[in-house]
């Protein structure tokens, strides 16, 4: 049976657990250890879901014997350096290597990403030539990628579009549970300097206009204290609080899909 391969942001990592714990029809879980991985399994411990940890010096063994496995569906999950969304050049090039590699191993890759400032708008036409034996699929809506975590949260393009309408007399920032969770590491809090480094970003928030932050629900339940490190967020930086509703059906969609494509089974 085939080995799917979920390429992610750190950010998805509860959408990847809400996939794993409702799909029975997974045989093994494979989680690579590459340093990204420990929020992941301390989730998946959590939920009761048995999984095997490989390095990345095993996959040319390990994934592949999973893979020449006729009995077994496996999910292997590799997550990305957050880090790198801050350089967009470094984040693709990173991305870009490791499909190259991974499609070796792989009857499927899912990546869990949007255009992510556009790095990612043709990767699914630059990889047409791992169609035949691994397609390479990224998270998208009814008409095209979706612009990033937070769009692919909300529903889509359409959905994400209002939702900045509908907020654009004041600037606000989208926080689902994980981004609430890894917002300094995001916004690159310095843990030596953490005073100067918000000082700054309290400067810039008030010249862009920055006012707000929203909980978007996600009716996931992986992440711990969210309401508590938004409001904490708004606190420091005297913020409104806001909520708005998401879901996961771009993700369970893009997910079965995929799945259909190398399993041949659906819903």
């Amino acid at each position: 049976m085939p080995l799917l391969t979920i390429l992610s942001c750190k950010i998805l990592q509860d959408e990847i657990v809400h996939i794993l714990n409702n799909d029975p029809s997974v045989n093994e879980i494979l989680v690579v250890s590459n340093g990204h991985e420990k929020d992941l399994i301390s989730k998946l411990q959590a939920t009761g879901l048995d999984y095997r940890l490989m390095s990345p010096e095993e996959l040319s063994v390990g994934a592949m014997a999973h893979r020449a496995d006729p009995c077994n569906y496996t999910v292997m999950v590799y997550m990305v350096e957050l880090a790198l969304h801050e350089f967009p050049k470094m984040l693709k090039k990173e991305v870009y290597r490791l499909v190259e590699e991974l499609s070796g191993y792989s009857s499927g890759i899912l990546m869990f990403y949007g255009l992510c400032g556009n790095v990612f708008d043709k990767i699914e036409a630059d990889f047409e030539h791992l169609e035949a034996s691994c397609p390479v699929r990224i998270l998208r809506d009814d008409t095209r990628t979706v612009d990033d975590c937070v769009g692919a949260t909300l529903g889509g393009c359409r959905e994400y579009l209002a939702t900045l309408k509908k907020f654009s007399d004041q600037g606000t920032f989208l926080f689902t549970p994980m981004f609430a969770h890894a917002w300094r590491e995001i916004m690159r809090v310095d843990p030596q300097k953490p005073d100067e480094t918000i000082g700054m970003l309290r400067k810039v928030n008030d010249i862009t206009g920055y006012k707000r932050v929203a909980k978007i629900r996600t009716g996931l339940p992986y992440t711990e204290d969210f309401d508590a490190k938004v409001d904490e967020f708004a606190k420091i930086f005297d913020f409104e609080v806001l909520e708005i509703e998401g879901g996961q059906d771009i993700f369970e969609n893009c997910y079965h899909a995929i799945k259909k494509e190398i399993v041949g089974i659906g819903r």
